[in-house]
């Protein structure tokens, strides 16, 4: 497997050989959707609360009489049928939602998705990624000069003056090739990543 090596200037000129157990998988659709579901669900926080009909704050009188009034018998305000009465089942704060994912689906899953990345040409590799000075303007202008607009930059580690430089341009994001988590692969439009990065990438999941 070959991947584009790209210029300042957004021009490719020569490619970089990488290996194909990591760069060269084939699509695994159901695979790559379980792994960006199960990274969603273990990032809830689960700290959501609702009240059930002992909790709600409502008078304990029963409405009316039980018989002769013509209308549903009725018990309490609090009753789950009545508007501002209790849930059912109400969401507790401690709910767990959390799913299992085994160490082999993950690479498996990431590596599926470096790979069709690839085959789209949404990833290419640079030579490094370095700013004199942490200035937004300054990478803004670097990343319009190669083309770029929604990007995430894999880096073998994160320089102050990238880090300083990119937190404030809103669809740019730096990470090492340890955090490179399969949400934000798949949701930058491209991934940048130098040759450093690469090379740990394989390392990490070959």
């Amino acid at each position: 497997m070959e991947l584009k090596v790209i210029s300042d200037s957004g021009q490719s000129s020569q490619t970089v050989q990488v290996s194909d157990v990591v760069f060269g998988r084939e699509y695994n659709e159901p695979l790559i959707h379980q792994l960006v579901v199960a990274y969603q669900a273990n990032a809830r926080q689960g700290t959501r609360q609702q009240k059930d009909r002992s909790e709600v704050r409502a008078s304990t009188r029963k409405p009316w009489k039980q018989k002769g009034t013509g209308r549903a018998r009725a018990g309490a305000v609090s009753s789950p049928l009545w508007r501002g009465g209790g849930k059912t089942f109400p969401n507790s704060p401690d709910e767990n939602f959390t799913q299992k994912l085994n160490k082999k689906m993950f690479r498996a899953g990431v590596c599926s998705i470096l790979s069709q990345l690839g085959r789209e040409g949404r990833l290419v590799v640079v030579e490094s990624l370095n700013l004199e000075a942490p200035k937004t303007k300054l990478l803004d202008q670097k990343l319009k000069g190669m083309g770029l607009d929604s990007v995430l930059m894999i880096v073998d580690s994160v320089d102050e003056n990238l880090y300083l430089a990119s937190r404030n341009l809103p669809n740019v994001a730096v990470v090492e090739p340890r955090y490179a988590d399969p949400l934000s692969l798949i949701y930058f439009k491209k991934v940048v990543a130098t040759r450093a990065a690469i090379d740990k990438l394989q390392e990490m999941y070959a």
